[in-house]
């Protein structure tokens, strides 16, 4: 069958982008379906090297996605690099909606994709569960709400991750910190910065992120930050994507507990833990 766009990967199922609403039953697609299916290619060309990175270590090239949702993401990565792997190599889907895991595992059989598990599970009880492997060669979180993020970091750094690509979404937990502290620092001319709403939801968000980066950083990966849309699709767009490379590094913890202590931030200190003083 011709495929119905240009920018469709060879290869791809047109089967599982019916089954997953981007084209019509006649193989048609609509503007929306279309710019879906883009963001997801998008995010593709940064997970591909990855894979690729793990698939050429010699060991299992393993996924695990946290808030799966009705796995857009898994599905079509399964299709376009895990279908044609050899050796072995799985994707996870961890999703606490009981209704949406299984109309993953329906989705599954019908495509007949064997290596793909689909988990009714918050993230700490992915942690500890014995469906999972000890070791997790990838680890995804997109558009995990507020600190959901900071937990598919515990479950990876726990997991031993190779690497981590996180989209963060509505970090909130930071704004009401920001605004319950901000007496003790009005002294400082640093609370300017977030003296406003707007900017106080706005360099929350930022703030979270900087020190997950700087968490990681600390933890021995290599942090590269960009972003992963234009905003004309979405304002929540940053793409987080960690590597490890070496060991702890000192330097990077200091400068978070720097951070936590300038801004008065000490009830932070446990979700942002790097292991060092």
């Amino acid at each position: 069958m011709k495929k119905p766009l240009e920018e469709m990967r060879d290869g791809q199922s047109i089967e599982l982008l019916k089954e997953l609403h981007i084209l019509t039953r006649d193989g048609k697609i609509n503007q929306d379906s279309r710019r879906k299916l883009k963001q997801v290619y998008h995010l593709y060309n940064f997970i591909e090297p990855l894979l690729k990175d793990l698939q050429a270590s010699g060991a299992d090239v393993n996924m695990v996605d946290h808030g799966a949702g009705k796995s857009y993401l898994g599905f079509i990565i399964y299709d376009l690099f895990f279908k044609n792997l050899a050796g072995n190599g799985h994707v996870y889907g961890i999703e606490t909606r009981d209704e949406l895991v299984k109309k993953s595992i329906e989705l599954q059989g019908k495509l007949n994709f064997p290596n793909m598990s689909f988990l009714p599970l918050l993230v700490a009880e992915a942690t500890e569960s014995k469906l999972l492997p000890e070791k997790i060669g990838l680890v995804t979180a997109l558009h995990a709400c507020d600190t959901a993020t900071d937990d598919a970091i515990d479950f990876a750094l726990k997991k031993q991750a190779k690497h981590i690509v996180l989209v963060p979404c509505c970090q909130a937990e930071m704004a009401k910190v920001l605004r319950q502290n901000k007496a003790k620092q009005l002294a400082s001319p640093l609370t300017e910065i977030w003296r406003h709403p707007i900017h106080t939801r706005e360099f929350g968000s930022h703030l979270t992120n900087v020190l997950r980066s700087l968490r990681l950083e600390a933890y021995g990966y290599q942090v590269t930050v960009t972003e992963l849309v234009g905003f004309e699709h979405s304002m929540k767009n940053e793409l987080i994507i960690a590597t490890k490379k070496e060991g702890p590094r000192q330097r990077a913890a200091d400068r978070l507990n720097w951070i936590l202590d300038e801004l008065n931030l000490n009830e932070m200190r446990e979700r942002f833990s790097t292991g060092l003083r």
